[in-house]
């Protein structure tokens, strides 16, 4: 299915059937104002800026990829331009909740443009959506209104300053609750680290490095059904280390096993663990223990 690409904030309206937004680069829509669901066209679309949405009562059922999720409850997703978001098409709906989308070009300049990046969830799967408490609800959708309200005053020269602290206070708040999310669902990501551990073994157990190479994080994402970027928050979070510090951990690991167990070269090693040049294998061994695989071999078998 090719996706409908939504150029502008005005063409989002304009679809969506909605007067014209206040501010051309900037927008809070609220979800029952928005009836026309029946138009298959818009099943699959591409926004060309940020989408931040409240979702409450959706019966519907989104895609991600080749999965379908259910939200029967209050949840916030994110998208980030030119992601692809399918929905099921539906006439019946009755969804409650907010929907705040801003472009690109409304914080060119200001240092949020080169470091919204570092708000990870924007890149999440939607079944990786972010499930509020009360409280935290209350927070989030009185920061929707703040926002609104700036946008909807009359223009002066610090109005758009103004309105970038509370885009940079909302993700930021965004961020504790994920943080809080990661920790308060700990059975389940506990569940997640222990199949991600599990698979990294079996890829180093079973010579797969050997045969594809070193294995990225989203060659464990995609087994696991999430993100690359969730996995990686996730287990920082809980571990302290991201999941490209995690893979790393395991080279050294199997590295060092290897050195003091077998008689094989330092390059045979590095090809064994997926390594194109052996040069690779020396210069992680060496940043993550201080010594080359060579002094760490002789260190092990002078004792």
């Amino acid at each position: 299915m090719k996706p409908y690409n939504i150029q502008s904030i005005v063409q989002l309206h304009k679809l969506l059937k909605l007067p014209n937004p206040r501010h051309p680069l900037i927008s809070i829509m609220d979800f029952e104002d928005i009836t026309c669901f029946d138009d298959s066209a818009l099943e699959a679309v591409a926004y060309n800026f940020y989408c931040v949405a409240i979702k409450k009562n959706f019966e519907g059922k989104m895609r991600y990829g080749q999965r379908h999720y259910d939200f029967d409850r209050g949840v916030m997703t994110f998208f980030a331009p030119k992601q692809v978001v399918v929905t099921e098409i539906r006439d019946d709906w009755q969804l409650e909740g907010q929907w705040l989308v801003f472009h690109p070009d409304f914080i060119q300049g200001y240092s949020l443009a080169s470091e919204i990046h570092q708000f990870g969830f924007f890149s999440y799967a939607v079944n990786e959506a972010l499930h509020l408490s009360e409280d935290e609800e209350r927070i989030i959708m009185r920061l929707f209104e703040d926002i609104r309200r700036e946008y909807s005053a009359v223009v002066d020269r610090f109005s758009q300053d103004v309105i970038i602290k509370q885009l940079e206070l909302l993700l930021s708040y965004c961020n504790r609750f994920y943080h809080r999310q990661f920790l308060t669902r700990k059975q389940g990501n506990d569940s997640l680290l222990i199949d991600f551990e599990n698979l990294l073994d079996s890829y180093f157990e079973n010579g797969d490095a050997e045969l594809h190479g070193l294995p990225g994080v989203s060659y464990f994402a995609d087994r696991l059904n999430i993100s690359r970027n969730y996995l990686s928050d996730m287990l920082r979070v809980i571990t302290g280390q991201s999941a490209q510090q995690h893979i790393q951990q395991k080279i050294i690991e199997k590295a060092k096993e290897l050195l003091t167990l077998s008689e094989l070269s330092v390059a045979e090693i590095a090809y064994q663990l997926g390594f194109e040049y052996p040069q690779s294998l020396h210069k992680l061994f060496k940043k993550k223990t201080d010594l080359s695989p060579l002094e760490f071999r002789q260190q092990v078998r002078s004792k």
